[in-house]
């Protein structure tokens, strides 16, 4: 269908009291209607939402006895400043960031943690050594989650 007769399509609802139209031509269709009653289509890429719900139970599940065992390991915690994906490297097959034993400076990259496909790298806020990595890679971590403790 022209794109020319939809914009006309569209004028003459907005000139008209019409509150929606619908035209088929042969195979195709449009409609077109000045109330929307339905909630935004989201696309293709983003329909795999509806499950994460259901995954992220046991994922939450999870991550109890990872906060026990952060309780449990004295030295400065470094924790989630947002709820994403945990990496330990910049990109897949490339080495970690940091390693159990690591000396890190204040400012180092620890990890990224990937939040609605943008990818926000973790910093260290002291300087001392890595004595837990908490997480494994491509782990879900919620919003103030401990992820590295250092000494």
């Amino acid at each position: 269908m022209d794109i020319r007769k939809i914009k006309k399509l569209i004028e003459l609802l907005d000139d008209s009291g019409i509150a929606e139209i619908e035209i088929h031509e042969g195979e195709e269709s449009v409609r077109i209607s000045r109330y929307s009653t339905q909630v935004a289509v989201a696309p293709y890429g983003a329909m795999p939402v509806a499950p994460a719900p259901v995954e992220a139970a046991p994922a939450v599940a999870a991550a109890e006895p990872q906060k026990e065992s952060a309780e449990l390991i004295q030295g400065h915690q470094i924790k989630s400043p947002m709820v994403g994906t945990f990496y330990r490297s910049p990109a897949p097959g490339n080495p970690s960031f940091i390693e159990v034993g690591s000396h890190v400076n204040k400012g180092d990259t620890l990890c990224i943690i990937e939040a609605m496909k943008m990818f926000n790298q973790i910093d260290s806020d002291v300087s001392g050594v890595v004595k837990a990595i908490l997480l494994e890679n491509g782990e879900p971590v919620e919003y103030g989650q401990p992820l590295i403790v250092i000494e």
